[in-house]
């Protein structure tokens, strides 16, 4: 920033006059405006120049300006950097909300034990529906199933064809049918 001073006649007894602006092109600095701040930094160094009145003061009130705008500059930064600060705490509280469960106390806990429970009920309700739709699947395949030789034989069907005679007839089919051969 530029600060232009222009003196009174009866400077030092009298104050002299004081304006800050910005040098022309340059880039904007991200934490100071001056045509915003203007106000505020001038008003930083009345105080010195009251003190001061009577004496060579220039040197001094550069000084101070140039300390209120490094004091404006960093409350800045120190803000911003309360508000990041902020945001990351309520980042972080609600990061943590999702390792904090429902506290267990008799009335969760017998809320919970009571939807367990119903759950296991609806399980063994279903386990049960599909075992019943396997066996009744089974069964159904089952009679459709052709019998083999060593099942037509092990139950005294093998053998039995139209040209064939009749041995003993119904004592044969049951002889047959006490038969078990072991493997």
């Amino acid at each position: 920033m530029i600060l232009k001073v222009s003196y009174p006649e009866d400077y030092p007894d009298v104050a002299p006059d004081l304006d800050i602006s910005a040098p022309p092109g340059a880039a904007r600095h991200p934490d100071l405006d001056v045509q915003a701040d203007k106000a505020r930094l001038l008003g930083s160094v009345q105080a010195m120049i009251e003190e001061n009145l009577g004496m060579a003061m220039i040197f001094t009130l550069y000084s101070t300006l140039k300390d209120s705008a490094e004091l404006l500059i960093a409350e800045r930064r120190q803000a911003i950097q309360a508000l990041a600060e902020v945001e990351a705490q309520k980042l972080e509280a609600e990061e943590n909300k999702k390792f904090m469960g429902t506290p267990v106390n008799r009335e969760t806990f017998l809320e919970w034990r009571e939807q367990f429970r119903k759950d296991m009920e609806e399980e063994a309700r279903r386990r049960v529906e599909e075992k019943e739709a396997e066996d009744k699947k089974r069964r159904v395949t089952k009679e459709e199933k052709r019998m083999t030789g060593r099942e037509l034989w092990e139950r005294g069907l093998a053998g039995r064809g139209e040209d064939e005679e009749e041995e003993d007839g119904a004592d044969a089919v049951e002889s047959m049918r006490a038969l078990k051969v072991e493997n």
